[in-house]
């Protein structure tokens, strides 16, 4: 048996079929990337199998070790409290188990140049930098913190990339929203706007943004991020930071490892 720890992508679910279909596919280009690592996918809601049935399966199956990597671009509620409470019950009912969680994909370079290559795809050429200013859309969070990182996301990605503004817009939760963000930037004489959705598969709010650019007439909507090779990259970084802290005694921020 392989002795590396399995990777538990976990995602949130969605009752739209192409949300379990974005990560399935993303996980493909995991496994892909990582020929022999054992990659499986669990969800906190709407879709099987839930996270606890595949740990329970992976301890039955003699596994021991493994990293679990939320499937979130910040770190707010989900990251901070559901997952590692998933994550401690399953751990106290299987204690020949060692589950680690691993941190949370952003903020990343790798995420950035993810939303670059879908601006790309949307017909953006590199020499419209100059005259574009992007919405950096995301799904939005009660969560402070998460909305901070993602202003913050966004004025370091105009710094580096050039682009001739920046702004960060939410579907829920925070403003301002993406219909709001695309007419500031027209009203202050921005001569082209895209839209970039800060999101990793399609549903209800990634289609509110959409809806969002639409109604403002923004000249460009990215798809969301979905399974770029970027984000696929980062899904192994972010395992194999968690599997190096194990070795070396270190621990992931704001949990411990989940073994008895």
């Amino acid at each position: 048996m392989d002795t590396r720890p399995t990777l538990l992508v976990i995602a949130h679910g969605s009752r739209d079929p192409r949300h379990a279909a974005t990560v399935s596919a993303l996980c493909a280009r995991v496994r892909a990337l990582r020929p022999g690592l054992r990659v499986e996918v669990g969800y906190l809601d709407f879709n099987a199998p839930r996270v606890p049935r595949v740990l329970e399966r992976l301890s039955a199956e003699g596994r021991r070790d493994v990293v679990a990597l939320p499937l979130l671009l910040t770190r707010a509620f989900h990251a901070k409290s559901d997952i590692p409470s998933v994550l401690r019950e399953a751990a106290a009912r299987l204690p020949l188990l060692t589950i680690r969680q691993a941190e949370v994909l952003g903020p990343s370079s790798l995420l950035t140049a993810a939303l670059e290559r879908r601006l790309a795809e949307a017909g953006l050429r590199p020499g419209d930098r100059r005259s574009t200013g992007v919405v950096l859309a995301s799904a939005g969070s009660s969560d402070p913190e998460a909305s901070a990182v993602i202003a913050e996301i966004a004025r370091e990605w105009r710094h580096t990339a050039g682009w001739c503004a920046v702004r960060p817009a939410f579907a829920s939760a925070s403003l301002p929203r993406t219909a709001d963000a695309v007419r500031a930037l027209r009203a202050e004489g921005v001569q082209r706007v895209a839209v970039a959705p800060y999101v990793i598969a399609p549903g209800f709010l990634p289609d509110r943004i959409a809806a969002g650019a639409r109604e403002a007439r923004a000249d460009l909507l990215a798809p969301v991020l979905g399974p770029a090779p970027e984000l696929a990259r980062l899904l192994l970084r972010r395992y194999d930071g968690a599997v190096l802290r194990s070795r070396t005694g270190g621990r992931p921020r704001g949990l411990a490892a989940l073994s008895a």
